[in-house]
């Protein structure tokens, strides 16, 4: 009997799989886009259902890459089809409310102006409006914690890095 034979058989090695895979922990998951202009002010949207402004983006779908989320959020909420940019931010985001810990991808989607906010159109509603502003007028429309990453977000674009994050505070 050589050592793999004298292992535990097969049909219990994938219930101790199976059993040590339902203990792990859940985490939710969102994907945003930075775009912003050459003042840096940040591009903000105004949803219909909630006080508190919005980049663009979403919580990821099951089965879905953060990336695809991003692009598919930019679709939804401003009909818009862009090639995403780099990846400046990652954030870690303990339990809040109700709501389970989080992590959150925020992806450059380059500099705008605003002619490229002529005529927008928000295909599914959710959107009211959208423009651009600094971030002392974004800390005032969002919440602290998209305050927090966005300035970590434009300050990882300026240096052509990413950004890792917990709570919204750049670490590294």
């Amino acid at each position: 009997m050589t050592t793999s034979d004298s292992a535990v058989p097969a049909a219990a090695g994938v219930l101790l799989v199976d059993q040590y895979v339902a203990t792990l922990a859940r985490k939710r998951v969102a994907a945003g886009v930075l775009f912003h202009d050459k003042a840096d002010r940040v591009l903000l949207l105004e949803p219909s259902y909630k006080p508190n402004w919005e980049i663009p983006g979403g919580a990821v779908e099951a089965d879905e890459f953060p990336w695809a989320t991003a692009t598919r959020e930019l679709s939804e909420e401003l009909g818009w089809e862009r090639p995403l940019g780099r990846l400046l931010v990652v954030d870690y985001v303990r339990p809040q409310d109700y709501r389970p810990e989080g992590v959150v991808f925020l992806f450059d989607g380059g500099v705008l102006d605003e002619t490229d906010l002529v005529g927008m159109v928000f295909p599914d509603g959710e959107i009211v409006s959208a423009g651009f502003h600094t971030l002392a007028e974004a800390s005032s429309k969002v919440k602290p914690l998209l305050a927090d990453r966005l300035a970590a977000a434009l300050q990882a674009a300026e240096q052509g890095a990413t950004a890792f994050c917990e709570q919204g505070q750049r670490i590294a």
